[in-house]
């Protein structure tokens, strides 16, 4: 490989929001990213079995190819999140005529301090300390702003399942024992059933907050949709606190994480715990046909689990297993087919989701299954903001808060691939 591939990868792509030109660049660089990073790990491990190990200068320049694909599907994912965004000043929609006088109203507070008009509209949200800290409901285009922009850039949102809720906690029922059931004959008796055993899951919506900053010329502008620049400005802090929160979260001040409910080895399976699988050695892949504990993992999950399954896992987990190919010599990770699809492997999308663990001695760095049935996340209607101007003058300040809830719902659907023997 010449020095010329090398130098292409780092091509700069300029991102234009809803350019399909641009993101069609992103992906035809990420698959000639593709083809180098193939070309260089033939090339290593060709050397690795003549000669027992790879040249140094081959290694770092391997190296240097992978963050180079890691930057291009990086590139991609942001391409496919900034065309889904609505420009500043353009309204997403045409809003019933009450919810432009809230909108109108909401915005008078914002730019202004001026509350009087969500006072008579009766808009105010009460917190649970003093009224005058609550601060005040956002309208409807700005939380259907916020939700759709959270699907757009929180990795496991956009893949499991969801619930809007008006009160503080979502329960759902399930059943631990099922309805006796048999076959009888046209004429038979047909003995009474036994009653179903139901239990119940709880999903609590926990408080998250951010808080950006604008100037007063920012909120002087006419131009500028205030309500959409609010809604960018707190999507970020949003979608981080919350990924985490799915991933690791303890349940108590923050929605539980799939990584916090107990695991079991995959034999020893039952509800209310997660499945694993082991790699066999601590901390590592297995030296000799690694990718058979991916496969173990795939058929870990039952059949009608299979057919919707994604993996999760982190950057350099996945870049780990770029590395690896199957018994016909194939690479099983393949980079996406398409500006707005995931890479696969083993022929199901994967999901980065950077909160995941690194690959170490007992950690769970690797999800498998089908997260829209097998994680909740709850939003509890309403996005609150509190108008802050005194703190940080001259910038003005704006709490703004929304109550999110998570937790696994159905425990089969999701299994882990633990590192260790």
């Amino acid at each position: 490989m010449t020095d010329h591939a090398t130098d292409t990868l780092e091509t700069k792509v300029s991102i234009a929001p809803g350019d399909t030109t641009q993101a069609n660049a992103a992906h035809d660089e990420l698959m000639r990213a593709h083809a180098a990073f193939t070309e260089a790990n033939d090339e290593r491990l060709a050397e690795v079995e003549t000669r027992g190990a790879a040249d140094a200068l081959l290694e770092e320049k391997l190296s240097r190819i992978t963050q180079a694909l890691d930057a291009q599907e990086r590139r991609l994912a942001e391409l496919a999140r900034r065309a889904a965004r609505l420009p500043l000043g353009t309204a997403a929609h045409t809003a019933p005529s009450a919810d432009d006088e809230r909108k109108a109203a909401f915005e008078t507070y914002v730019r202004r301090g001026d509350a009087s008009r969500l006072h008579r509209l009766e808009e105010k949200a009460l917190s649970a300390g003093s009224d005058p800290d609550g601060g005040y409901l956002a309208h409807d285009e700005l939380e259907r702003s916020v939700e759709r922009l959270l699907a757009d850039v929180s990795p496991i949102r956009a893949v499991a399942g969801h619930r809007r809720i008006s009160a503080g906690v979502y329960r759902k029922p399930f059943a631990t024992t099922r309805a006796a059931t048999g076959w009888v004959g046209e004429t038979a008796a047909r003995p009474q059933t036994a009653t179903p055993t139901l239990a119940e899951l709880s999903f609590p919506a926990m408080e998250l907050y951010a808080m950006p900053a604008a100037t007063q010329t920012l909120l002087d502008d006419a131009a500028v949709d205030i309500s959409q620049w609010l809604a960018e400005e707190v999507i970020t802090a949003f979608a981080e606190q919350e990924t985490d929160a799915f991933v690791n979260g303890d349940g108590a001040t923050r929605p539980q994480g799939f990584l916090s409910v107990p695991v079991v080895d995959d034999a020893s399976w039952s509800w209310g715990s997660l499945g694993r699988v082991k790699t066999g050695i601590d901390g590592a892949f297995p030296a000799s046909s690694p990718s058979d504990v991916l496969i173990d993992l795939v058929y870990a999950l039952k059949s009608g689990y299979r057919q919707n399954a994604v993996w999760m896992m982190n950057r350099k987990t996945q870049a780990e297993i770029r590395k690896f190919k199957d018994a016909d010599g194939n690479y099983i990770w393949q980079p996406a087919a398409s500006p707005n699809a995931r890479p696969t492997l083993m022929g199901f999308p994967v999901v980065e989701v950077e909160n995941m663990p690194d690959i170490g001695t007992g950690a769970h760095a690797i999800a498998f299954g089908d997260f829209r049935r097998g994680y909740l996340v709850v939003d509890r209607t309403g996005v609150r903001v509190l108008r802050d101007p005194f703190t940080a003058k001259p910038y003005v300040l704006f709490y703004t808060t929304k109550r999110v809830g998570g937790g696994v719902q159905d425990f089969a659907a999701i299994k882990l691939l633990q590192f260790s023997a």
